[in-house]
C-alpha cells in the first residue's frame, strides 16, 4: 500500500510514517516546516519528503493519506484529497487500528514530561528484555529512532492532549485505549483549541474512561487537577506517585543524580543516573510505576535507570568550549522552563546561567503564558527572547521584572551575535524552543566551537 502521511516531520507523524514503513508500506510524506530530528530521521529511513503542501503530491493518489493535525481546511492539498476522494484517515486513529489494537498498550499523558516518561518506559522494559514497541514525541537517544514496532507484548505511546485532526477534535489519546496510562501533570496550554483548564481536565477524564478495569493508573498524586480530573470518575486501580514525603503509593528522593525509591513506604532500590532535576526523577518514578504494573520487578527497573541516555533536544548537550557549555532543550511551557533552568542551576558551581528562549507554541506566541514568564525565567542571569514583529504580544513584564538580565531580539541572527559577543567562561547556555529555531542552537555550537580550537564538542554539525 502507498500511504502518503501530511505533517510528516511532527514528531508524531514523523514516528507514524516509520512504523508504516516497518509494516511493509512505500510511505512518503508532506510538510511546512522540514527541521531535525524527523527530517533526519526520515531521511535515514529513505522516506522522500515533500516541502510544503502543493497538491501535486498526491499525484498519482496514494491508496491511503494519514493526516496531520496542523493541517486543516483550506490548504491546496487537503482541498485535493476530499476532492478526489482518497481514503485519509488520522494518525492516532491508524496507530489505533494498524498497531496498537493487539498490543498491551502503556500511554503517557500529561502536559510536561510525557517525552521522557514515555522513553523511559521504553528503555526499562528494552533493558529487561521485554522489546516493546514505541512511539515518543522526540526521538530517545538509546534507541536512535523516535518509533519502533518492536517485538514483545508491550507498546508505549506519547500520549498527547493535543487534538486529532480538522474532522476529529478530540485529544490524540483518546484513540489509544491504554491498559496503562500514566498522568504525569495538568495545566494550562494549547490555548488555540482550549478555553480553559477544564476542557483539558475534560479530555483527560475521556481517556480515564477508556482504561479498563484490569489495567492501572498511574497518577502524579501532588497535582490537584490530576485529583479533579479523578473525582469526575474512576473505574480503574489507581497507583499515585509523588516526592518523598508526599505520602503518595510510589515516592522518590532525589540528591542530585541520585534517586531513592519507595513503595509504601517499603524501600525498593536506590541508584545514581544521568538525569538532573526533580521533574526527571518524577518522571523515572512514573514509568518505574508503569513497568511494575505489567509485572516487571521494581529492583530491576531502578537498576536499569543507569543506562538511560535520555532524548534528542531534552537537555541534550552542543557544545563544551572555551569554558563555555550549551544545551538544546524543548522547554516551552513556563513551568517546562523553570524545571530545566532549576536543573542546570542545580548542577553548576560559578558562572552564569543564560537562557535562549523562542516563543513557538501557539501558546506561547499569542501570549497566553507571557506573565507567567518572569517567574519561570528568574533563575537564569541572562535572558535572550526572539520577539519577531508579529510576535503577538510584547515582553514589558520581562522587562519590567527582569530588567538589565533580558534582553529581546528581532531574529536569530541578531542573538547569534549577541550570544557570540557576550559570551564567556563559566557560562552554562540553554536553547529553549519546540520549534526549529532557525538552527541557531547548532549554528552557535559551530561557530562558538571554531573559535575555541581544541575542545570537544558533542554536537556542532
Amino acid at each position: 500500500m502507498r500511504v502518503h502521511v501530511l505533517g510528516i516531520c511532527g514528531t508524531f507523524m514523523g514516528g507514524i510514517a516509520a512504523l508504516a514503513r516497518e509494516l511493509g508500506h512505500r510511505v512518503s510524506g508532506s510538510d511546512q516546516d522540514v527541521y531535525p530530528p524527523m527530517s533526519t530521521q526520515l531521511e535515514a529511513l529513505g522516506i522522500p519528503l515533500a516541502a510544503g503542501y502543493g497538491s501535486d503530491a498526491l499525484e498519482p493518489p496514494p491508496d491511503l493519506v494519514v493526516v496531520g493535525n496542523a493541517l486543516s481546511r483550506g490548504h491546496p492539498i487537503v482541498e485535493r484529497m476530499l476532492d478526489a476522494g482518497l481514503r485519509y484517515v488520522s494518525g492516532p486513529e491508524w496507530l489505533a487500528r494498524e498497531v496498537l489494537a493487539s498490543r498491551r498498550v502503556v500511554a503517557v499523558a500529561g502536559t510536561h514530561g510525557k517525552t521522557t516518561t514515555t522513553s523511559l518506559v521504553a528503555h526499562l522494559l528494552d533493558a529487561l528484555g521485554r522489546e516493546p514497541g514505541f512511539l515518543v514525541g522526540g526521538v530517545p537517544l538509546d534507541f536512535g529512532v523516535s518509533a519502533r514496532l518492536g517485538r514483545g507484548a508491550e507498546f508505549v505511546v506519547e500520549a498527547d492532549e493535543y487534538d486529532t485532526a480538522f474532522f476529529d477534535k478530540r485529544s490524540k489519546f483518546v484513540h489509544y485505549r491504554p491498559e496503562i496510562a500514566i498522568l504525569n501533570n495538568l495545566e494550562f496550554d494549547h490555548a488555540d483549541i482550549f478555553p480553559d483548564v477544564a476542557a483539558i481536565q475534560r479530555q483527560f477524564h475521556h481517556l480515564v474512561r477508556t482504561v479498563p478495569g484490569r489495567g492501572r493508573l498511574i497518577v502524579n498524586g501532588t497535582d490537584p487537577r490530576l485529583a479533579e480530573v479523578l473525582a469526575m470518575g474512576c473505574w480503574t486501580p489507581v497507583e499515585r506517585f509523588g516526592p518523598e514525603g508526599s505520602g503518595c503509593d510510589w515516592e522518590v528522593a532525589c540528591d542530585g543524580i541520585r534517586l531513592s525509591i519507595r513503595h509504601r513506604g517499603v524501600p525498593v532500590g536506590a541508584g545514581e543516573w544521568s538525569m538532573p532535576g526533580r521533574h526527571n526523577a518524577m518522571n523515572a518514578l512514573a514509568a518505574v510505576a508503569a513497568v511494575a504494573a505489567l509485572g516487571v520487578d521494581p529492583q530491576a527497573a531502578i537498576a536499569a535507570l543507569a543506562g538511560f541516555r535520555g532524548v534528542r533536544r531534552r537537555l541534550e548537550p552542543l557544545v563544551d568550549a572555551g569554558g563555555l557549555t550549551a544545551w538544546d532543550d524543548f522547554a516551552h511551557h513556563p513551568t517546562a522552563i523553570a524545571e530545566t533552568l532549576a536543573a542546570v542551576r542545580g548542577r553548576m558551581g560559578a558562572g552564569r546561567l543564560v537562557a535562549v528562549v523562542e516563543p513557538r507554541s501557539n501558546s506561547m506566541r499569542t501570549g497566553a503564558h507571557a506573565e507567567a514568564l518572569p517567574e519561570a525565567l528568574a533563575a537564569a542571569d541572562r535572558v535572550l527572547m526572539l520577539v519577531r514583529p508579529d510576535l503577538a504580544w510584547r515582553p514589558t513584564a520581562l522587562e519590567r521584572v527582569l530588567g538589565g538580565r533580558f534582553s529581546a531580539h528581532p531574529s536569530t541572527d541578531a542573538m547569534l551575535e549577541a550570544l557570540l559577543g557576550d559570551g564567556r567562561p563559566g557560562d552554562r547556555v540553554v536553547f529553549m524552543s519546540n520549534g526549529g529555531f532557525e538552527n541557531l542552537p547548532h549554528r552557535f555550537a559551530v561557530a562558538w566551537a571554531a573559535a575555541h580550537p581544541g575542545v570537544r564538542t558533542t554536537k556542532a554539525s
